[in-house]
């Protein structure tokens, strides 16, 4: 008997991560396995990407969890630089173009197929966005020409579009970098992945980092000289309704899209955000053969209901296992997420997990909010930081709805036990009884997690009165 084909499209954390775990579990003999990435690089750490520019970790050897060598060592026919353009479902195979030798141009069989084409910058349609010195921040490739261009950049200003979590972290990069920092924000808080009172506590941090923020500053154009031409058509400023900010190189920070062009026009099904649509199996709806994870697909809130599209390399990773299981003859399922980050602006840690006030309304949901300032360890031991913990709890049933945390040295990751606690399906209440470990240099006697529990647990009841 042949061996199925499998075919991978995307080289980086669902796709190679599904390729090994298949790999596992099939023999060579049974299972061939052919992935395509068109871009430098595979396996790496995006995330990481940040501080490779800041020059706090080396790059880009570095972020590589695996090399293209060492996949095709283990019987994975890996091929970098080849870009897959259409998908032929009907009969069974792709077409790709090799970006090394002119473009060549073949086709390749399938069996199966797991798509795991990631996400790309949100670009939006602005004069001058696609000029030389604008940069998207989402692959090593990405990474390298931004470093490439602040290499050949003339001054030392810079400006970020949008201070989501890579505007704010490419910020605080630039900033390590030596250059002179503005960030341009729409909202009237950075990090929206963050109601705005908490917000606000981000927007001092990188004031006293020395980031300029412009808050309310809806973009209109990047400048590339005068009359909007530059003799080396490089960005020169961006403008807002507002103003006009100098900028020698900028970064967009405005988040990131599915990248499903392919999917859609091979008219697989997608979701509100433009997300592809699987089952629990990770598998695409409606297609027995065809699985899809990462960035490119849309994943299953457990405390909204719905499905979101939430771009991190830790879904990446668990979609690739449990497809790479499926593909391999097991089982194995994605129940969902309750949307934990994590990130940093110099010492200022900020986490979240679950809904936002602006999230749980849009669900429908009737709810208390609490915010309560605790510390990191017990008030008299030395080194004890301020922290601010935020806490959203179902009205009627008290059942924990989201969490957020600002704060100093040992904030960031409290939020893993209201992410475990969302997940489980916790009252508030309930919170309050968890035996959590306590020492004077790791927490006061009452955790800052628990202390927000029991304000939140005093205003559902108040609600309910």
């Amino acid at each position: 008997m042949a061996a199925e084909r499998l075919v991978i499209v995307g080289g980086d954390a669902a796709g190679m991560a599904a390729a090994s775990q298949a790999r596992r579990l099939k023999r060579p003999g049974e299972l061939t396995i052919t992935a395509f990435e068109r871009s430098h690089f595979t396996s790496y750490s995006a995330c990481g990407i940040p501080y490779w520019v800041g020059g706090e970790v080396d790059g880009p050897d570095a972020l590589i969890a695996r090399t293209p060598e060492e996949h095709r060592a283990r019987d994975i026919d890996l091929r970098m630089r080849t870009e897959v353009t259409e998908l032929d479902l009907d009969g069974g195979r792709v077409r790709t173009r090799d970006l090394e030798n002119g473009g060549r141009e073949s086709w390749t069989g399938f069996d199966k197929l797991v798509l795991a084409t990631g996400a790309r910058p949100i670009r939006p349609p602005l004069p001058g966005i696609d000029a030389p010195g604008v940069h998207g921040v989402q692959n090593l490739d990405d990474g390298r020409a931004l470093l490439d261009s602040l290499a050949a950049a003339e001054g030392r200003r810079a400006v970020v579009i949008g201070a989501g979590y890579i505007g704010v972290e490419m910020a605080e990069a630039l900033v390590h970098r030596g250059y002179d920092v503005t960030v341009l924000e729409q909202r009237e808080q950075p990090m929206s992945t963050l109601d705005p009172d908490m917000g606000a506590l981000v927007h001092e941090a990188m004031c006293e980092l020395g980031i300029e923020t412009v808050r309310g500053a809806a973009v209109t154009a990047v400048l590339t000289g005068e009359g909007g031409t530059s003799p080396n058509g490089r960005a020169r400023a961006v403008t807002t309704k507002d103003g006009t900010y100098p900028a020698d190189v900028v970064v967009l920070g405005m988040g990131v899209r599915p990248e499903t062009s392919l999917a859609a026009a091979a008219g697989l099904p997608l979701g509100d955000s433009g997300g592809l649509l699987t089952d629990l199996a990770m598998r695409v709806r409606g297609h027995e053969n065809i699985w899809a994870g990462g960035d490119c697909v849309e994943v299953f809130d457990l405390v909204a209901g719905r499905e979101r599209h939430i771009a991190l390399g830790t879904h990446a990773n668990k979609h690739g296992q449990v497809i790479g299981t499926n593909v391999g003859g097991g089982y194995a399922t994605f129940p969902g997420v309750v949307g934990t980050a994590v990130s940093k602006v110099c010492d200022l840690e900020i986490a979240r997990t679950g809904l936002l006030e602006r999230q749980a309304r849009a669900a429908g949901l009737r709810f208390v909010t609490v915010t309560v300032e605790s510390t990191s360890r017990a008030g008299y031991y030395p080194g004890t930081r301020p922290m601010h913990v935020k806490m959203l709890a179902e009205r009627r049933t008290g059942r924990l709805l989201g969490t957020q945390i600002v704060g100093r040295e040992g904030a960031g990751k409290r939020v893993d036990v209201a992410a475990v606690a969302l997940t489980a399906g916790m009252t508030v209440e309930q919170m309050t009884a968890l035996d959590l470990g306590y020492a004077p240099p790791f927490s006061p006697v009452w955790d800052p997690v628990l202390v927000a529990a029991r304000k939140a647990t005093a205003a559902v009841r108040a609600a309910g009165a």
